[in-house]
């Protein structure tokens, strides 16, 4: 009898928890299911398909070193997965699948569907924690619910980390070689567009390319970290983020990197590593937030209040924000950098996603469907937390009255207008005082393929204050 580990995003051999599990309980096979419909459903990104497929490719390498062989197969929508999970396993004898834990509410529910019907022919079906530190109900508050304030988490899980810190688990020995040979796998699906050879090399696929820009960042820009974090013309930031939700990359590696170089310590020592681990948490934090209000996986506010709230319905002005044509640089650059990478660099996805839900007044899920459409390392918890944090409609969120003041933010976060000249060269002639606002300068003449802004900022401010000030008190909705 076999063990199959069924891989999802855990694409790696190193600190995978069912991989080990499964090779210490005996001869092993892998499986992935190839699920292009359910993805189209999810907005999953071509260029995020692409990287994954490169990286499931990468793993097959590594799980050959293992002789373990590599399944795939199709399931256009993860309804199909029990009946070829049930098919995989009477073709090889399977006595136990083992996945990793997956946390949305679609993820849930298709793994109970799997393990109902698995269950009926006598095989085992064994989740296991790996995509975070602790698993989604362990760590509460007093009176037994979930954190709704980061701060409060971050404080639960130090005392949790100092008790019973994750331990890294070896990469399993090769076992004996299988009779059963491997699939080919796919390099592109139909309806996910492959992206251009630049985007391509800018995120390089495998196990060994994260390790070394796990290293890279721990060694050169770790310490200045929170300094440096906030300035995107600076490469400042780990951009590990793609790794981390394709499951290449594992927390714990993460966690154990930063207190490598902050002699074991969380909370205190190098305030760049300090400030990095607080940022895994907050991406262990809305994962929790999945499991334990399960509203915000289906579109729903996390603050059932602020559904009342009066979205625009305005589709020029959310295609001048989608397209980068706003008339606001730092806005326009950061879309640009978007739709061009994958990716956007943090503090300008918060200016963005406040502009768009904030001075627009377009709803956010408007903008949380566009970054995952778009984003190589888009992440359901991650994306939807931040943009209802940005919204203010969210667990933990900022306070309605903070709207980020697009201008102010450029200058304070590229005081030079570094990143502003990369995304927008019409405007590169600019001095550092005038990029960040061209029309309050004159520096819009000979320039007609740059826009003039789409709002005055102040009125849009008082628009959106107003509206949530007039927000009927309701009262809190069940999960």
């Amino acid at each position: 009898m076999h063990q199959l580990i069924w891989f999802r995003s855990d694409l790696r051999v190193q600190d995978n928890s069912a991989l080990a599990a499964a090779m210490a309980a005996g001869p092993t096979i892998a499986l992935y299911l190839v699920s292009p419909g359910q993805w189209r459903e999810h907005d999953d990104a071509p260029c995020k398909v692409d990287f994954w497929l490169r990286n499931l490719a990468a793993l097959q390498v590594k799980l050959q070193q293992l002789n373990v062989p590599l399944l795939v197969r199709h399931a256009e929508f993860w309804s199909e997965a029990p009946r070829v999970l049930d098919e995989v396993c009477r073709a090889h004898r399977v006595a136990c699948v083992r996945v990793n834990e997956e946390y949305g509410i679609h993820e849930s529910r298709r793994d109970r569907a799997v393990a109902e019907t698995l269950a009926s022919q006598g095989v085992a079906f064994e989740s296991h924690l790996d995509q975070l530190l602790f698993r989604p109900g362990s760590v509460l508050t007093r009176s037994g619910g979930y954190f709704q304030v980061f701060g409060q988490f971050r404080r639960a899980c130090y005392q949790r980390l100092y008790g019973e810190l994750p331990e890294l688990l070896a990469t399993p020995a090769a076992q004996a070689p299988l009779p059963i040979a491997s699939d080919a796998v796919p390099t592109a699906v139909a309806g996910f567009d492959l992206p251009d050879q630049a985007r391509r090399r800018l995120w390089p696929a495998g196990e060994i390319a994260a390790q070394h820009r796990l290293a890279l960042f721990a060694e050169e820009h770790l310490a200045g970290y929170r300094e440096q974090r906030d300035f995107p013309a600076i490469d400042g930031t780990s951009q590990l983020s793609p790794y981390l939700a394709a499951g290449v990359l594992s927390p714990r590696q993460c966690l154990h990197t930063a207190l490598r170089g902050n002699r074991g310590e969380f909370e205190s020592g190098n305030p760049g590593a300090v400030a990095w681990i607080s940022e895994l948490l907050w991406r262990e934090f809305y994962k929790h937030i999945l499991v334990g209000y399960p509203r915000v996986s289906r579109g729903r506010a996390f603050r059932p209040e602020t559904e009342a709230l009066p979205w625009r319905q305005v589709p020029d002005e959310l295609a001048a924000w989608q397209e980068g044509r706003t008339g606001f640089p730092i806005i326009d650059a950061a879309m640009r950098q978007l739709c061009a990478t994958g990716w956007m660099h943090n503090r300008l996805r918060m200016i963005v996603a406040m502009f768009l839900a904030k001075n627009l007044l377009i709803d956010w899920r408007e903008g949380e469907r566009f970054f995952m459409r778009q984003l190589i390392d888009g992440d359901l918890a991650a994306n939807n937390g931040g943009w209802q944090w940005c919204a203010s409609t969210g667990t933990d969120a900022a306070p309605y009255f903070r709207v980020f003041n697009p201008l102010t933010q450029s200058e304070k976060f590229d005081p030079n207008g570094t990143f502003i000249r990369h995304w927008l060269p019409e405007l590169a002639d600019l001095g550092p005082r005038d990029i960040h606002n061209p029309v309050a300068a004159g520096g819009l003449f000979g320039r007609p393929d740059y826009p003039r802004p789409i709002i005055d900022l102040a009125r849009s401010r008082e628009r959106v204050l107003r509206a949530f000030q007039e927000l009927p008190q309701l009262e809190a909705a069940p999960a």
